[in-house]
């Protein structure tokens, strides 16, 4: 496997032998392994009425089973047309890890900077909106060690402004503590009346649109936003809170 950075998407992993084998994969092998661990509930799945892809599929993260989970929670149809962002220098290390990550989720390889994903005109990403894939990312750029949700980095306002593209912010809870950061596999939960499997929830919330002249820092506050009406602890963007003050300092006194 070339390790230049054009060289380590796996392209084949979007065919359509390896997209009938990854629904085999999700529904029939990984999903009544979860469903040993889970018990999954699906929100606001009406709010992908209407849309077309490609769109961003923003969530947050806080564990490895985030991608399977969010996966089976989408409509077939959605899942078959969605390629998950997913970091190159943790997945794309080692070649048989990549062709396992790539055939069970369909990843595209990610470089992650501060901004987390902010690709150039060339990049895989940008390819595959192209083609009319749509695309999950987590924003956060990795996975949360607590739980709660990080400062959510802007690269997938860039993209979604720099293409047209509709942002669904998704918000997955539970799956933290079935398998936190650390923990090699999942376990099941303790407790006479829970049978053992960690109650998760992923949540669909209404489009996000970028607006003319929206700061993408903005544009990631309206997802934050989504995220802790879900119930989640959040980190705010400090940048926010500045963008606020300069406003007020330049607005005049009544």
């Amino acid at each position: 496997m070339r390790r230049d950075r054009g060289g380590l998407d796996l392209s084949w992993a979007r065919s359509g032998v390896a997209g009938a084998v990854r629904e085999v994969m999700l529904s029939g092998l990984l999903g009544p392994i979860l469903d040993l661990y889970t018990r999954r509930r699906t929100i606001g799945r009406e709010n992908l009425t209407g849309l077309e892809p490609p769109v961003l599929f923003v969530a947050n993260h806080s564990s490895h089973v985030d991608t399977p989970t969010i996966l089976r929670a989408l409509p077939r149809a959605w899942r078959r047309c969605t390629a998950v962002a997913a970091a190159a220098d943790y997945f794309y290390r080692v070649p048989w890890i990549a062709r396992v990550v790539s055939l069970a989720f369909n990843t595209v390889p990610v470089y992650r900077n501060g901004e987390g994903v902010v690709p150039d005109a060339a990049s895989d990403l940008v390819r595959l909106i192209d083609e009319g894939w749509s695309l999950l990312v987590f924003a956060e750029g990795t996975r949360s060690r607590d739980g709660t949700v990080g400062r959510l980095r802007s690269g997938a306002a860039v993209l979604a402004a720099e293409h047209g593209l509709v942002i669904v912010p998704v918000y997955v809870s539970g799956t933290h503590a079935a398998m936190p950061p650390g923990r090699r596999w999942m376990h099941r939960q303790r407790g006479r009346f829970t049978g053992g499997r960690h109650p998760t929830s992923v949540r669909f919330g209404p489009p996000v649109r970028p607006r003319d002249g929206e700061h993408r820092v903005e544009v990631m506050e309206r997802v934050r936003v989504f995220f802790e009406a879900s119930g989640a602890v959040t980190t705010p963007d400090t940048r926010i809170l500045a963008r606020g003050r300069r406003a007020a300092s330049r607005s005049p006194a009544p």
